[in-house]
């Protein structure tokens, strides 16, 4: 698959053997691109993801890295060596954490796409004044921390469909805007409280999305999947 508008399938599995057993159901030659968060990495550990790069799939490790400048660089350059696609980190960190970070990227030939984390889809509005007592709305904080992240230099940033035009407009059109918190008409939204379909984060802007369990529960998880594709590729 493209990293050109990739829509990742989230393995939020709780160990390798189910993650392969579902994988499995896709045809060989299916390039998929998949992301493995703290649940299943936890688990599994490196091995899992060189597997997964070993059998040709796009690998999006979603592991939020949030710490001081050099810890969070340290753990990005041995993240590096693995060979993952894209990589998470939280741009609350700040820009020393985030450039660190995309420093130490820079020790491979083709390092990981940074992401950076701006605020969760579960939050609410109230949820985020809440907790971090912001001066400003949840669509400022999101806007504000883009910008940090691209001042960094990182390729992009996880935020909800609903601000990737505003995070477009505040950075640039190559600026990359991935979104979770994807649902097909009809599923449940679970834990999360900013959704979109397919169709609708495609309109609103986002150059690719996550998409959990809308297709790993679904019964037939490979015809979901290529509805997914299909939704989100319609033009």
């Amino acid at each position: 698959m493209s990293t050109l508008n990739p829509v990742f399938i989230a393995l939020d599995f709780p160990e390798a053997s189910v993650a392969w057993r579902f994988l499995d159901r896709f045809p060989k030659n299916q390039q998929l691109a998949v992301k493995v968060g703290m649940e299943l990495f936890y688990r599994e550990g490196p091995a899992f993801v060189t597997a997964l790069k070993e059998r040709g799939y796009t690998v999006f490790l979603d592991l939020k890295l949030y710490d001081i400048p050099h810890t969070v660089g340290q753990a990005t350059k041995n993240i590096t060596r693995l060979g993952v696609d894209y990589l998470t980190l939280h741009a609350a960190g700040g820009i020393r954490m985030m450039t660190a970070a995309k420093e130490a990227t820079l020790t491979q030939t083709k390092g990981p796409k940074l992401l950076a984390i701006t605020q969760l889809t579960s939050f609410t509005e109230d949820e985020l004044q809440a907790t971090q007592q912001l001066a400003v709305s949840l669509n400022d904080s999101v806007i504000h921390l883009a910008q940090l992240a691209q001042k960094s230099g990182l390729a992009g940033v996880i935020s909800s469909a609903y601000e990737s035009q505003a995070i477009h407009g505040a950075t640039s059109e190559s600026f990359l805007s991935i979104t979770p918190g994807i649902r097909l008409l009809g599923d449940e939204q679970g834990d999360q409280s900013r959704v979109m379909t397919p169709v609708q984060a495609q309109q609103r802007g986002a150059n690719g999305i996550v998409v959990g369990r809308s297709i790993t529960q679904a019964l037939d998880p490979v015809v979901t999947y290529e509805q997914v594709v299909t939704e989100f590729h319609k033009r």
